[in-house]
């Protein structure tokens, strides 16, 4: 395996640090100009990002170019596309695999960067469309004939924080009387909630894991399962699964159909495999799902293109490492002003944190500066009356991605004193952009805004099927490049199993099967559970 640089190990760091003692004043007057908001913009598919709100200069910008010229990014990122071993630990015991979540939608260009993989998702899509087709038909339908109109998709971690921000980005676009739901929570409450009042009857139910020995989604579909036969149904008729091919779960006598996910395929990166596919071609038709995967294709294509001025994504990755590595600030925000995108924080969330909250380089050795930041956010304009408060003038630095849409999906809208509602959204986003940046004096203290606080926003035309396939390509494309700055394994979770197992032993101990004298014996009855 060749040895990759890191952050440490390149001369542009020196020259950054340095930069970063006096970073880029945006309130200092005359320096926030339309030539700059104008100058410091970057156009890829379906989006802009304008980065003039962030302390940084052309001179800062020429090293993180260099800074992603000496860690070989876009080198690196395109050997991932195309089959290179990326997810692995050099000279430690790791799951040694190939990283190929661009292979799902990898299906519109003459030449494939990995074709074997693409071939492969070109099957399983081609099993879809035969799907859809059936269920629309009705060759595929309920006992009595009638039709499925609900989905039930049950899942959790990667197999639902995407496909449930994707169908909650897309439900303006849904076919007439479809509707998708989700269960991912172990607790029964949540099964519960989906189940009670749902016509199951005319309900698919379709299970996520690739393993198919997820401790939370088995537990969650034998639920599901029980509600079917209470109801008189034969869950074989009702159930779909989402696998590995051979896994627990692909067995036909106890499925309708199967899709197959592949090894080489995250959790948290698999929203355009069949994990988010057969929800959304369900939900939304097929047509709207090669139209989503077309959008990621061609933001992948995009990130492989070496000029940091032109690459939305490396340019985006590099401007969170001057803000995290250099400026020193621990936590993102990302903010979308799109209802509609009320979930795509949370995915972010996991795919972000999952990804590059690690302490050990890939060869094994402790990192020497900070990983990952913490993740976080909710639409405006409901968080401009929640949190921005400390956004302005809190003690916390807070680096913020705005994303914004200049028209609304629905078309539904209305001049309300003398501006449409989508002006007035597009116009608290801009204002809270240039509030963050240019701050504002006043001889009350308590009414005083430092400024400075810096900020990018990705600002498309509308929210589509397209442009957010686009979208979630981009910040996929954005941690894998940050995680090959920081020189870490973005792609496995080692984090999630010490809990895993530990949890399967007390689960033992509520059995009685537990060690007499064992801590976890000893917690249970601390917290008075026998």
């Amino acid at each position: 395996m060749e040895q990759w640089k890191s952050l440490l190990d390149c001369e542009a760091f020196a020259a950054l640090q340095q930069c970063a003692q006096s970073p880029f004043d945006l309130t200092r007057p005359g320096n926030l100009t339309p030539e700059r908001l104008l100058h410091f913009r970057c156009s890829g598919p379906e989006f802009d990002l304008h980065y003039g709100c962030q302390r940084l200069t052309g001179e800062v910008l020429d090293l993180l170019q260099a800074l992603a010229d000496e860690c070989q990014l876009v080198q690196q990122f395109r050997q991932m596309r195309r089959g290179t071993v990326m997810n692995r630990i050099h000279g430690w015991p790791s799951e040694e695999r190939q990283v190929l979540h661009t292979a799902c939608r990898d299906l519109f260009t003459e030449v494939p960067a990995c074709a074997p993989a693409t071939k492969l998702a070109q099957k399983e899509l081609a099993k879809l469309r035969t799907f859809l087709d059936e269920v629309e038909s009705g060759a595929v339908c309920n006992r009595k004939g009638e039709s499925f109109v609900n989905l039930i998709h049950v899942g959790i971690g990667g197999s639902d924080l995407g496909p449930r921000s994707i169908y909650e980005a897309l439900r303006a676009y849904r076919k007439k009387g479809r509707q998708v739901f989700f269960i991912s929570n172990v607790d029964p409450d949540d099964a519960a909630a989906v189940l009670d009042g749902l016509d199951l009857s005319r309900t698919l139910v379709s299970v996520v894991s690739k393993s198919g020995t997820t401790l939370e989604t088995l537990s969650n579909e034998i639920l599901v399962r029980q509600a079917l036969r209470q109801a008189g149904l034969d869950p074989a008729r009702h159930c779909l699964a989402v696998t590995g091919e051979s896994s627990p779960l692909d067995n036909p006598e106890r499925y309708l159909r199967s899709f197959y996910m592949y090894d080489s395929i995250g959790g948290r990166f698999s929203s355009t495999s069949v994990v988010g596919t057969v929800m959304l071609g369900f939900a939304l038709g097929y047509g709207q799902v090669l139209e989503f995967l077309e959008g990621a294709a061609r933001m992948d294509a995009a990130a492989e293109g070496e000029n940091i001025r032109a690459n939305m994504p490396l340019l985006l990755a590099l401007v969170g490492i001057w803000n995290h590595n250099f400026l020193a600030m621990p936590t993102l925000a990302v903010l979308p002003y799109s209802q509609a995108l009320h979930r795509f924080a949370a995915h972010l969330q996991q795919c972000d944190m999952e990804s590059n909250g690690k302490s050990v380089q890939r060869n094994g050795q402790e990192l020497g500066f900070q990983s990952g930041p913490v993740v976080w956010g909710e639409p405006g304009t409901n968080g401009q009356h929640a949190f921005y408060q400390l956004l302005h003038q809190g003690t916390e630095q807070v680096a913020i991605e705005f994303i914004g849409f200049k028209e609304n999906q629905r078309g539904r809208d209305m001049e309300i004193h003398g501006t449409r509602s989508q002006q007035k959204l597009v116009a608290n986003l801009l204002a809270q952009s240039l509030a963050l940046a240019i701050g504002k004096d006043d001889e009350n203290p308590n009414k005083r805004f430092a400024g400075n606080r810096p900020n990018s926003l990705v600002m498309g035309e509308r929210l589509t099927a397209r442009s957010m396939g686009a979208l979630l390509a981009l910040y996929e494309a954005k941690i894998v490049f940050q995680g090959f700055c920081w020189n870490v394994n973005s792609f496995d979770q080692e984090g999630v199993q010490l809990g895993k197992v530990l949890a399967n032993r007390i689960l033992s101990a509520m059995q009685g099967e537990g060690e007499e004298g064992g801590l976890e014996n000893a917690f249970l009855g601390a917290v008075g559970i026998e």
